[in-house]
């Protein structure tokens, strides 16, 4: 029997149906399904190991700044300014990264990044004082510029809707992964007391940023650009996929436009790059600042990074968790919104009580609803944006979100060194947590009528 499906979201040829949308035939969907179950166990791992670095070197300082900080004569709020400005220069070249990216193609584009951050983050290691952090933590984020919404860009070349939030889910497992390895191994570096000449945190940073230098050469040898330029595909497997994605790619494209004129001039995708915003102020803030908040319960170096670990583990198995959840159910709103708000009333919590066991679990709440709000929350940008408006419009999110990983640490920095402690920064932050889960609430999802028609998503 050879019925067809209308799909709605990413790019190939499909066929023609009576209303003028491309669909693929039941044949072809369950080929599709099969291609996808295959690529997803040969791209993600490779990717995830990518994203686990890049969350490494973007902040490793965090714990560098335990021992960094007093070598180098940098006060709180010259730390959080410096730290935060990683994100100006990660903004400003955020979208011209991305639209290269379209045109040049992920493998070779996601390769300049990983290497050329690489480099700057090993060069941070010989850092002299406030106006040398600050700036080799700008152009650490010139460099990475557009690496995370590259590879979301990149699923959309790979991955139709259904198995997007799927996929997006596995990759940003990464944060937690990233400290829950990176925490233990950045505390035990500090403690080894400087060797060969060179401090304690030249050591975590040299040793840190290595591996985004071979993970890039490696890039040019993995990574295809498209399913039809991957040699471990099968010229079936390739038609039946590029099919499927040119119909879902085609039916948004109709809905929402598909050139970066229809993003930029989307209200929702700026409403949805606020949104972002917020959640990375925690994000990034609460994760810079954490092994100098742990390290006032008393403890050494080493247990300041097994502490700090503890959160992220909790939190991989929640996001992971929120986000099955949260697709099965009928709309994904509540659990975006609502996991913002766990997150906004644990830290608000966490503000308020000097116990270490209560604080602790204080920010593994907190920790935990900002990854599950991550964990849904890119699903919502990618159902409704397609070809360079999804080059733009994600880049644009992004870029503007990661704002908040400039305000997130100088926020805390400045209002720590104002009150004197950690209570009235980790409030304000609570604060704009959430505002981002009002917003979202608010907002609603733009792309609920996007995505793969119910037909399609049980053939």
């Amino acid at each position: 029997m050879n019925t067809s499906h209308s799909l709605k979201a990413s790019g190939g040829t499909g066929k023609a149906s009576a209303q003028g949308k491309l669909s693929v035939t039941s044949e072809d969907y369950a080929a599709s399904e099969r291609t996808l179950a295959k690529a997803f166990r040969r791209i993600l791992p490779f990717i995830f190991i990518c994203y686990v670095i890049s969350y490494l070197d973007r902040t490793n300082v965090g714990f560098a700044a335990l021992t960094m900080n007093k070598d180098l004569g940098l006060t709180a709020e010259q730390f959080g300014l410096g730290a935060g400005l990683f994100f100006i220069g990660y903004f400003i070249f955020e979208i011209p990264s991305n639209l290269i990216m379209q045109k040049v193609g992920a493998r070779i584009w996601i390769a300049r990044i990983m290497i050329t951050w690489g480099i700057l983050s090993m060069a941070t290691a010989f850092v002299v004082g406030p106006k040398s952090f600050a700036a080799a933590r700008f152009l650490l984020g010139i460099a990475e510029a557009g690496f995370t919404p590259g590879i979301y860009l990149y699923f959309t070349h790979w991955f139709p809707g259904k198995w997007r939030a799927k996929v997006t889910a596995a990759f940003l497992v990464g944060i937690p992964v990233a400290n829950m390895i990176g925490s233990p191994m950045s505390g035990a570096l500090l403690e080894l007391g400087g060797l060969h000449g060179l401090r304690s945190w030249q050591w975590l940073l040299l040793i840190e940023g290595l591996p985004a230098v071979l993970l890039g050469i490696a890039c040019l040898f993995i990574l295809a650009d498209r399913p039809e330029k991957a040699k471990w595909l099968t010229e079936g497997e390739k038609s039946s996929l590029a099919r499927r994605l040119a119909a879902e790619q085609s039916d948004i494209g109709n809905k929402h436009g598909k050139n970066l004129r229809d993003a930029l001039t989307n209200w929702r995708v700026f409403v949805l790059a606020f949104i972002n915003f917020c959640g990375i102020v925690g994000s990034v803030g609460v994760g810079l600042w954490m092994p100098q908040i742990i390290k006032q319960f008393g403890v050494d170096h080493s247990v300041v990074g097994w502490l700090t670990a503890i959160p992220y583990a909790i939190g991989a198995v929640v996001m992971l968790w929120w986000a099955r959840v949260a697709s099965r159910a009928q709309k994904r709103i509540p659990y975006v919104a609502g996991a913002l708000v766990v997150a906004a009333i644990a830290l608000g919590c966490s503000a308020f009580t000097q116990v270490p066991v209560l604080k602790l679990a204080a920010l593994c709440f907190t920790v935990s609803g900002i990854l599950a709000f991550q964990a849904t929350y890119w699903a919502i940008p990618s159902s409704f944006l397609t070809g360079r408006a999804a080059a733009g419009g994600l880049a644009l999110i992004v870029s503007v979100g990661n704002l908040g990983g400039f305000v997130g640490p100088s926020m805390i920095g400045a209002l720590k060194q104002m009150s004197g402690g950690f209570t009235v920064p980790l409030v304000a932050v609570s604060v704009v947590l959430l505002l981002g889960a009002l917003t979202i609430a608010w907002l609603g999802d733009p792309g609920a009528d996007a995505g793969e028609a119910p037909s399609a998503r049980n053939p």
